[in-house]
């Protein structure tokens, strides 16, 4: 590389000889060289001539420069002429091309194309200047006042490519072009383009066109617009948004998500889309985007749409006001590391995915959630709140639950006995702890018709929780660990209930009930509490057998008893006053009931104080089975663990307060995985005592009655099989590094719309899940023991047709019915700088095709042709 360091006026270094035709070089006045590394020094020849240009030039910076042939100076007509991958930096101008001409007098600089032996051209001018950049045929560039004249150039404007045949670059980087094309192709030859006669190009601003039409491969179509004006502005861009176009059967023609985007600014954004039908159907469709890089990025949406279905005036016709907000909001964890503010809000109403769905999940769902849900810690973090508004809805029942708001506050454990700062030589008083919760909330549930309405703000269910648990662990005799805890429960509520037995006559509806039982709610304050204690001894055991040949090194059995011991008053009694009697019938026959309500009878949030004491002893025996085998993927051990039962567990308890009944059923449950791919699930419920044919427990022993110990309640098993086969390169596309522009897109398209990403890398893939539950249960009146078999079955996959093809499909089925459930066929074609998509829907409810064929690139994305059957049009 040859450098030159001047001043205003200072003129270029001469270099090499090689002669091109047309550029002279005079004897006397050249000087051959070897390399390119040489600086001029005072005393050449070229010095006198940098001192006569002093003030004629316009080079007012260094300028880097350098040819892999020659570079020849020409001083008396003041150029020089550089010969093969000749290259220039001068200030943010950055020209390669196969022959480079400089005028210094003028300040100007030719670029084309040099001719090989073979009579190919080789290096192309290339020309960049800040973030503009173009190829073309031949360039002339004036230094001093920027301007310059191209021929065949082709640029890169946002994300498309500018063609022209002759361009005009004036000042501050404005160019007019003559003969010229626009396109998202990154071709030389594109595959299609809008041609027009002249344009103008304003940089980070726009470009505007003459007359212009569409030609695809080369073929002009039928598409004429007296001007085109593209946006070429970096960044957002407000305009007006095209709405896709077509013919539903039910609502008749329409235009579908069209409207106008705003750009607000950087970190804001605005789509005000709706759609309109010929049949009277309409739709608003606001969206509003944000985004503060290292703070927070979230949006927020409202969808209301009037639905008309059917003739007017007939029964066939019916109309539907359906609405949906969602919010999603999310902080980055480096903003405010001590607190979180997060939402995922998804509200509708109950038909509104029957007409309006935005993706296959909401088609197929009929439960959603929404949770907007505030954390933080506060006193150097030993005391944690949670504050949050939840709803979750089923749009098949239209039942609905809100939560508004609920709150939670909970302290570290701490060691009241324990000095500070003491880690060794603890004594037992020392592990005696203590922590405290609290959690308040205020719901209500209600059919979507009631929201809002004064009847809700009525069935509001609130109440307040404190637990305060005190706890000791103790180690005996080494390998015995004893636990005991006292826990503390204060429910707060602000309502409580009152029965009584009235002899008045009652109409229910159907006829007249002679006595009844009248609730009463009584507003104001009422707290339940109640404490328990319990204690537990807990050990490990290890069995252990090894082998010294074979490839079962070791088996090993791990075996964890427990027991333990609650004690409880009873909170039932009248003087704690929190359970009373009441008359239920005309025969005087009572029944208990809690102030606190149960079941329909306003059923309280936290429950109430426990009836009746209990001195329950529980035991519980865990276990699980694994054994070491050699594995020749191990080159440290040379072993691997293999677990042969993950769980095996055994519990029951005995009550030492009852008088009957005493034992309770027993549990055991089990879990293993089987080839690392099935898993497989057991638990039963057995039971000491027999039972009365309408399935009551007697306090009878199976062993005297029938010589059994136990007798099968239930029984239940699960095998859940999932499989992936796939070729080709396995890696997540997700940790995938883009190797360029086009894979960078691509991979944000997979991080944001997973269900539109085509995977190239792997030319096949195959994946079902299978789920079996099997579930017996004992009917009393016969002995025997009911059955029931649940199967699900699902299966995806795709395949690369070609190297430019992909076919994709998935489905399932359904046993119960013997057929095929939802199933979805696609097909995809690459189409360089367009895209195919085909989606077929063959068969059930939402029976349905799609097929669109469209430019890539977001910047024409209404180009495009569209056609599909919508499933609401069956």
């Amino acid at each position: 590389m040859l450098f030159l360091a001047a001043s205003i006026g200072a003129f270029l270094p001469a270099a090499a000889v090689a002669q091109e035709p047309g550029a002279p070089v005079p004897a006397g006045d050249t000087l051959r060289i070897v390399a390119d590394t040489l600086l001029m020094r005072a005393g050449t020849p070229a010095d006198t001539l940098r001192g006569t240009a002093r003030k004629r030039n316009a080079f007012t910076s260094k300028v880097e420069y350098s040819a892999a042939d020659s570079i020849c100076l020409d001083v008396d007509a003041q150029k020089v002429y550089m010969y093969r991958e000749a290259e220039i930096k001068y200030e943010k101008i950055h020209q390669t091309a196969g022959f480079i001409e400089i005028d210094i007098t003028t300040n100007l600089l030719k670029a084309r194309p040099m001719i090989d032996s073979a009579g190919k051209e080789i290096g192309k001018p290339e020309f960049s200047e800040g973030d503009q950049s173009f190829t073309s045929e031949e360039i002339n560039y004036n230094f001093k006042s920027t301007k310059g004249l191209i021929r065949n150039v082709i640029t890169k404007e946002g994300e498309g490519y500018l063609h022209g045949e002759i361009v005009k670059k004036m000042e501050a980087n404005v160019s007019n072009l003559r003969r010229g094309a626009y396109t998202t192709c990154n071709l030389e030859h594109p595959h299609f383009s809008i041609q027009f006669t002249k344009a103008k190009v304003i940089p980070d601003n726009k470009i505007i066109t003459g007359p212009a039409f569409l030609t695809i491969e080369d073929v002009p179509l039928p598409l004429v617009l007296p001007f085109g004006l593209f946006p070429n502005k970096r960044g957002q861009t407000s305009g007006i948004k095209i709405p896709t176009y077509g013919e539903s059967a039910n609502r008749g023609f329409y235009l579908e998500n069209g409207g106008y985007y705003w750009g607000i600014n950087d970190y804001m954004e605005l789509y005000l889309l709706g759609d309109i039908y010929s049949r009277g159907s309409w739709a608003l469709k606001p969206q509003f985007n944000y985004r503060k890089r290292y703070k927070f990025n979230g949006s927020f949406s409202f969808s209301y749409a009037i639905n008309l279905e059917g003739i007017r005036e007939t029964s066939s016709f019916n109309r539907k006001r359906d609405f949906r907000v969602a919010w999603n909001h999310s902080q980055d964890p480096r903003a405010r590391p001590k607190s979180r503010f997060s939402a995922n809000v998804n509200f509708m109403s109950s038909q509104f995915n029957r007409y309006n769905p935005t993706t296959t999940q909401d088609l197929l769902s009929n439960t959603f959630q929404s949770s907007i849900s505030y954390q933080t810690t506060l006193f150097r973090d030993r005391i944690s709140f949670t504050s949050a508004l939840s709803h979750s809805q089923n749009t098949s029942t239209r039942l609905v639950n809100l939560t508004l708001p609920s709150f939670s506050v909970s302290a570290n454990r701490f060691y009241p006995l324990r000095r500070p700062g003491k880690t060794t030589n603890l004594k037992w008083y020392d592990n005696i702890s203590v922590n405290y919760s609290m959690s308040a909330r205020n719901e209500v549930n209600v059919i979507d018709s009631m929201l809002f309405k004064p009847p809700m703000f009525d069935a509001f269910r609130n109440g307040m929780q404190h637990k305060i648990p005190v706890t000791s662990n103790v180690k005996i005799l080494k390998y015995f660990t004893m636990s005991n805890t006292f826990d503390f429960t204060e429910r707060w509520y602000t309502r409580s209930i009152r029965k009584t037995w009235e002899n008045d006559t009652l109409w229910n509806g159907q006829n007249y009930r002679v006595g009844y039982v009248k609730i009463d709610t009584v507003d104001g304050f009422k707290a339940g509490r109640d404490f328990s204690f319990t204690s537990s001894l807990n050990t490990t055991l290890y069995g252990l057998l090894q082998f010294r040949r074979g490839p079962v090194r070791a088996i090993r059995h791990v075996v964890r008893p427990s027991v333990s011991m609650s004690l409880r008053p009873d909170f039932g009694k009248e003087s704690f006053g929190y359970y009373k009697e009441v008359q239920i019938d005309t025969l005087g026959n009572m029944q208990r009931y809690s102030v606190f309500g149960s079941g329909s009878d306003y059923s309280p949030i936290f429950g109430s104080p426990p009836d009746g004491r209990s001195g329950r002893i529980s035991l519980s025996l865990g276990n699980n089975l694994e054994m070491k085998v050699r594995s020749k993927s191990d080159t440290i051990t040379g072993m691997k663990k293999v677990m042969l039962i993950e769980s095996f567990n055994i519990g029951t308890s005995y009550d030492l307060a009852r008088d009957s009944l005493q034992w309770s059923v027993v549990n055991i449950s089990a879990r293993t995985t089987l080839f690392k791919k099935l898993q497989v699930q057991y638990s039963s419920v057995w039971d000491p005592y027999v039972i009365s044919e309408t399935g009551r427990r007697l306090n009878q022993f199976e062993w005297n009655k029938n010589h059994r110990l136990l007798r099968r309640d239930n029984t239940a098993w699960n095998f859940s099989l999932s499989y992936n086969f796939a070729s080709g390169n396995k890696k997540s596309r997700s940790a995938r590094k883009p190797k360029d522009e086009e894979e960078q897109k691509e991979l944000e398209k997979f991080q944001n719309e997973p269900q539109n990403y085509i995977d190239w890398d792997n030319p096949w893939s195959l994946s079902f899940n299978y789920n079996l539950n099997y579930i017996g249960r004992n009917i009393p009146a016969t002995g025997r023991i009911k059955s029931e078999v649940i199967q699900t079955l699902g299966f995806n996959g795709d395949v690369n047709i070609t190297p430019k093809w992909k076919f994709s499909m998935a489905s399932g089925w359904d046993f119960k019915m013997n057929q095929l459930s939802y199933t979805s066929v696609n097909v995809y074609r690459d189409l360089h700088c367009w895209e195919m998509r085909f989606n077929w829907i063959p068969i059930g409810y939402y029976k349905s095709w799609n097929f669109y064929i469209k430019v890539k690139a977001s910047m024409l994305q209404d180009l495009k042709l569209t056609r599909k059957k919508d499933f609401r049009d069956n």
